[in-house]
């Protein structure tokens, strides 16, 4: 068994290539990239924040729902593509990460943008209504198949889901990549993936970026 390979997606060349080439974030999302770094905080990939950049900006969604808040920095981050008088919703179920994603969002000048909630996710999405353009899912990996219906229900027509890690060091790929404490999550990730293939609403693409992401459109 390899044990958790770090460079089983894609191969560090290319990572590095990638990686390089991206122009340097400024402000609070350098600050924030620092502080993930030397507080072993999970944030996205640089190169995943790219894609992200990018979605966001052809989308130009006016309401979107992340799961999975941490320190802000992906929704700060996807506030930069929000049409006017936009809005992101996120959703952080540790209280002492959702403080300081408040914080963050202060800083960033963002309050009027971004709604930090308090609360498990699982708990929350199936209460909420209206209809997101697009929702970005990085919380527990192990939740995403519970949270697809509600993602689905919440999602407009033409609108997108996101889901990050999904390829989760490659495991999900490749059994032999498999370190056995992470044997549940990476059963219900191959679930994930398999049930949006298998939604007739959706169209569904699996991304070797980063971590692996998956992005879904509803018909």
């Amino acid at each position: 068994m390899i044990e958790y390979d770090l460079d089983a997606i894609v191969h560090p060349y290319i990572t590095a290539y990638i990686r390089d080439g991206l122009p340097p974030k400024s402000g609070i999302l350098a600050e924030l990239e620092a502080y993930a770094k030397d507080h072993a905080v999970p944030i996205v990939q640089p190169e995943t924040a790219q894609f992200l950049l990018v979605l966001v900006q052809m989308l130009r969604p006016k309401r979107i729902l992340e799961v999975g808040c941490a320190i802000g920095y992906s929704a700060i981050l996807m506030a930069q593509g929000l049409a006017e008088g936009g809005t992101v919703t996120t959703l952080e179920w540790d209280a002492g990460m959702a403080k300081a994603a408040r914080e963050n969002v202060r800083k960033a000048g963002l309050e009027e943008k971004i709604h930090v909630i308090c609360a498990d996710a699982k708990d929350v999405l199936p209460t909420l209504t209206g209809e997101y353009d697009l929702i970005f899912l990085d919380g527990p990996k192990a939740h995403y198949i519970y949270m697809l219906n509600d993602c689905i229900r919440l999602l407009r027509r033409g609108g997108v889901l996101a889901a990050d890690n999904i390829l989760y060091k490659g495991m999900t790929a490749d059994d032999a990549h498999v370190v056995r404490r992470k044997i549940t999550i990476v059963k219900r990730l191959r679930r994930f993936i398999s049930a949006q293939m298998q939604r007739e609403e959706l169209v569904t693409s699996v991304l070797p970026l980063g971590d692996g992401v998956s992005l879904a459109v509803k018909k």
